[in-house]
Order: C-alpha cells, then structure tokens, then sequence
C-alpha cells in the first residue's frame, strides 16, 4: 500500500468511518489481550492451588513470585520483538508467528504440570514481546498523519480495557469453578482465532508490513545468528549445569529471569546515554528522566500485586458471598479496568489543569501517591482480616480504585513526556526503555514479593505503601528542579544529535 493509499485510508480514521484494517488490528488486539488478562486473573490462583484441585501446589510465595518473573520477561522480550518485525520477518508475519505461539503457550498452561507451566510461560514471554511492538508498528505504519493515529490508539486502549474486564469474568469462572486447563483453553482459542485473522486480512493492508522494511544484509545476518545461538547456547549451558547438579528449580529460574529483567534496562540506558551524538542538552535531560523511569519502576512493580498477593487476598481472606452465592476471586480483577473505562474521560478532561509548568512532576507524583495511599489501605486490611475474619470486598475495590487513577495518570504522562527527553530519531528508545524499566518493576516485584512469606503482611504493605508514598511527594518537592532539568537546551548545549525529524510513534501502556 502506497503513502498516498494509507493517507486516504486515514481519512475515514476512528474520528470517521472506520476502514477494514483498522477494525482488525482493533479486534486482534482485543484478542489477545483477552487472553493476556484471562491468564492473568488465574495464574497465581491456579500455581497456589493443590494439586488434588488441579493446581501445582506452590507455596504463596513462589506463585505470587512466578507471575512477576513473567511480566519482567515480556517486557524485556519486546526489544528484540520489534527488530524481529522491522528487520527479519515483517510485522504482519510476526504477529501471525506471535499469536500460534500464544496459543500454543496456553495450551501448555492447560496441562497440570510444572515443566508444562515452566515452558508454556516461557513461550507465552516470547509470544508477547513479539506482539506488541509489532501491532503498534502496523498503527503506526498505516496512519501516516499523527492526531490520526492518537485518536486509533486511544480507541483501542478502551477495547483493551473491555477485554481485561470480560477475561477474568470468563476465564475466571470456567479456572475456578469447573477446570483450570478449561479456563486456560479459552486464552488459547483468543489467540487462535486472533491469529487466523491477521493471516486472513493481508489484502487489508495492501504490502504494508508484509516483509522487513529494512532486511538484513548478509554480515548483519550472520552476526546476528551468531548473537542468538550465542544467547541460547549459554541459557542452555546454564540450565543443564543447574540441572545435573540438583540446583534447578522453580525459584532458581524465577531468580535469572529477575536479574535478567533487571540488567537489561541498566544496559540499555548505559548505552543510549554514551551515544555519541547526544549534546550536553540531551545527556542532562536523560540523566533528570532516570528518575521517572526508576519511579515507573516502582509504580508498576506495586501495580503487579493486584495479579499476585491481592488476587490470593481476595480468595483467602473476602467476603465474596453475595445473595448466596460465593462470586470466583478473580471476578475482582475485573475492577479494574471497570474503573479505568468509567473514569478515563474525567481524567483525560482534568489533566490539562493539573501541573501547571511542572506538569511531569506534579502529576506523576499523584500517581505514586495513590499507589502508595492503596498499600497503606491494604495494610489496614491485612490487619483486620490477620485473625482468619473475611473482610468486605469494598477493601480491595477501594484500592483497585486507586491502581485505575494512578495508572492512567502514571502511563499518560511519561509516554508523553518520554517525546521530548532526547530529538525525535531517540524517541522511540526512549519509550523502548520506559517499557524496560516497567519491566524491571516485574523482576524486582518476582524479589520483593517473598518478603510477604517472612513478615507480617501490614507490615510487608505498610512499608511499600510508605516507600511510594514518600517517592511520591519527593517528586512533588523537587517538581521545579525536575523541571528545569529536563528544560530545552541552553546556549552551549547543542548537539549533532538535535535534528528536526517527523513525529515519533506513538506508543500506548501495555
């Protein structure tokens, strides 16, 4: 499909008509998030469960810890998914080979076993960071203009929100109420259908990433065989030695997926900040925004808990009986994005007023706050529920309502504020990192969840409610200061690296 063909598909964008292959990449989307927030809702539910109801019999511990050490993965796997689809394959290849293997992966998960679990996961990490990247390449690709392309992401951010509201609703009930394979089949049926339906829609696109925009030549070919067999002959290695000397586990493997998902975003900062082409200007702005990636760090880390130790609170320590009837405790998982599509537009409306000239700091220190706030709650609620009393589900609500407006917030503002750190040829990096850094909050959160297996449980809260809420008003302290650090270039800070290039992509949460 020619510039001029996708610019006339653009004009009957989401704000018009919807054209054919914006409503696929919007149902495939759907799909697979179906399947991601199925999963989601009864995994640590399904790892904590004896064996004679179905489960792997984990500890607590371990089964909260197993889901941060996944999300950790995904994220670092979607750097080297995007060079998959811009360099080897194409997107829309990509997303066919993503979505098979997603299938696959649960499927995997449907078998009640430990190496299935330990393989379907590992499969389903590499399925997602080929994915997403890819399926925001092909937005992007196919609106050329830029409010266009907002307006189609932000269009689909609610259909992902639809879908992480029925998942757990339906995957959660067949999980936990009829069979946990069952409820993992229905994820694999997602993908399946989600998959066939980017294999069936090429026409749609026209030749619009159906091959690499820029193919590897043969030196890059063979250096980058070489960089994966290398990759995956030491990971090997590894896991055999581990093996023959009795040492492989479910926590040995939680732990290098952890410090994976930990090196890779210092690596990747390290390495953009020692580009050669950035000014003084740029280096400066880099340095004040390690501070937002480490707090999304943060952030993201606690948000995990709500797939993890607040989904196993739910089940252990709620009320959940309403008119009789005991509701699954994954149905709770559903609060979230419920919010999330009842308060976005308020938010989105208000945004503009909050911040003024420290609009980053301001805000993001709001988020980081009732992030906070909602542990220093759970704290309260954990203590109340410590002599075996169910509490009321109103406890979790609450603070599910406080992980939505934070979210929002959090996701908004560095997205958009990650634009304008380095010129326009880095943003894209710069996003690539911020999704890292998410990353890293998955392998610290699969570390710092065991603390909740040594110590009382308010007080696990009670000290990460305090730590975000003290980071967050740190931000709000130092708003000016951020401010001007990360401010335009001064007089003598111009670099090579400052060139005006067409708008950046645009990325969305994840």
């Amino acid at each position: 499909m020619s510039s001029a063909t996708r610019e006339s598909s653009a004009e009957s964008g989401p704000t018009r008509a919807l054209p054919r292959w914006y409503l696929t990449l919007f149902s495939t989307d759907a799909l697979e998030r179906f399947g991601f927030f199925g999963m989601q809702a009864i995994l640590v539910l399904y790892a904590s469960a004896p064996r004679s109801e179905g489960g792997l019999g984990l500890p607590i511990g371990e089964s909260a810890a197993l889901f941060g050490a996944w999300i950790g993965l995904m994220f670092m796997l979607s750097h080297p998914g995007g060079w998959v689809g811009d360099r080897v394959l194409g997107q829309r290849p990509t997303l066919v080979l993503s979505s098979f293997l997603g299938m696959t992966a649960y499927l995997l998960l449907a078998v009640p076993a430990g190496w299935s679990t330990a393989v379907g996961l590992s499969i389903l990490a590499i399925s997602g960071g080929l994915f997403k990247p890819n399926h925001q390449g092909m937005i992007n690709l196919m609106y050329p203009d830029a409010r266009r392309r907002e307006s189609g992401i932000s269009l689909m951010y609610v259909g992902i929100q639809v879908s992480a509201l029925l998942a757990p609703l339906v995957t959660g009930y067949l999980g936990e109420r009829v069979n946990w394979g069952l409820g993992f089949s229905v994820a694999a049926l997602s993908m399946f259908l989600c998959g066939l339906q980017i294999a069936l829609s090429g026409r749609q696109f026209g030749g619009v990433g159906a091959g690499p925009s820029r193919p590897l030549d043969q030196q890059e070919r063979t250096r980058a065989l070489r960089i994966v067999l290398s990759l995956a002959g030491t990971i090997t290695a590894l896991l055999l030695g581990l093996w023959a000397s009795g040492l492989l586990s479910l926590m040995v493997v939680i732990a290098i997926a952890g410090i994976s998902a930990v090196i890779a975003p210092i690596f990747g900062y390290t390495l953009l900040y020692r580009n050669k082409e950035l000014g003084g200007g740029d280096r400066r702005r880099l340095r004040a925004f390690l501070g937002v990636f480490l707090g999304a760090t943060l952030f993201w880390m606690m948000n995990a808990h709500a797939s993890s130790l607040l989904n196993l609170f739910a089940r252990d320590h709620t009320d959940r009986v309403i008119l009789g009837w005991e509701i699954p405790a994954s149905w709770l998982q559903s609060a979230t994005p419920m919010f999330i599509l009842v308060l976005a537009p308020v938010i989105a409306m208000s945004m503009p007023r909050i911040g003024g000239k420290n609009n980053l700091a301001v805000k993001f220190s709001i988020g980081l706050v009732l992030m906070g706030g909602s542990f220093l709650l759970m704290s309260v609620a954990t203590t109340l529920a410590a002599d075996g009393t169910l509490v009321s589900p109103m406890w979790l609500l609450i603070v599910y309502l406080a992980h939505a407006c934070g979210e929002v917030v959090v996701a908004a503002v560095t997205i958009a504020a990650a634009a304008d750190v380095l010129p326009r040829q880095y943003t894209s990096r710069v996003l690539g990192l911020l999704w890292l850094f998410a990353g890293m909050g998955g392998g610290l959160g699969s570390g710092v969840v065991q603390l909740a297996t040594v110590m009382p449980e308010p007080l696990y809260y009670l000290m990460l409610g305090s730590v975000a809420t003290s980071v967050g008003l740190f931000f709000a302290l130092r708003r000016r200061a951020l401010t001007r650090a990360l401010g335009p270039d001064g007089p003598d800070e111009s670099g090579p690296g400052r060139v005006e290039e067409p708008p950046a992509p645009i990325a969305s949460a994840p």
